[in-house]
């Protein structure tokens, strides 16, 4: 991260970051990968885009935005999408809407609790929630004290925000969602979501995508 700026490299772009919000990590750059495969649009020069399943125009959220840089990046890349991004916190709902305005991306952002104040139903919900169990020996609390510990750390060995999304979601059959997670949690993320109502497309690195299947 560039100290003096307090900016960090995201997909390609510079997105300001505060104490009220995560420093963006190349792993959740693989949900912007993987929203791209959706689109059917390649996300690496000179590699054939798969099928598209995204319907045209389509709305996707992204829950938890943090610095925004997944919406912000998805709105640069995607100009046929609608975007909208919500956050709980308001510092850093400003934080994303300062960013959005320097890059020039067109970005609705709402307070919310999760869904709690979303008023449609997307088509694809990407989300980089609180996923860190505080119990994990290998994690550095120093290293991450710098960042808010809201946006970091979750009750049920670090499950129990992904578990809320995933239960909303599936009371509004969204089609598609994309979460990040660590690969250890990966299987007990997909067992709940198989019991309500998901499917598994896709499990890469930390991220996983799934399908709404009922």
């Amino acid at each position: 991260m560039n100290e003096s700026l307090k900016t960090k490299d995201f997909y390609g772009h510079d997105f300001v970051v505060s104490p009220d919000v995560l420093i963006p990590r190349p792993e959740t750059e693989q949900i912007i990968d993987e929203v791209l495969s959706l689109s059917g649009k390649p996300f690496l020069p000179g590699v054939k885009p798969t099928k598209r399943v995204l319907k045209e125009h389509p709305t996707v959220l992204d829950v938890g935005t943090g610095s925004g840089c997944i919406a912000i990046t998805l709105s640069l890349l995607l100009n046929d999408t609608t975007i909208i991004a919500c956050d709980i916190s308001k510092p850093a709902l400003d934080i994303a809407k300062q960013n959005a305005k320097r890059l020039k991306a067109k970005v609705s952002f709402i307070e919310s609790d999760l869904l709690q104040n979303i008023t449609i139903t997307p088509d694809l919900i990407v989300a980089n929630l609180p996923y860190v169990d505080k119990d994990w020996p290998w994690i550095d609390k120093e290293q991450l004290s710098k960042e808010p510990s809201v946006a970091l750390y979750a009750k049920d060995h670090g499950l129990a925000i992904i578990k809320k999304l995933i239960l909303e979601a599936s009371a509004r059959k969204v089609k598609y969602l994309i979460l990040e997670a660590d690969p250890c949690q990966h299987e007990s993320i997909l067992n709940f979501a198989k019991e309500n109502g998901f499917a598994l497309r896709k499990a890469i690195g930390f991220i996983l995508s799934l399908i709404y299947s009922e």
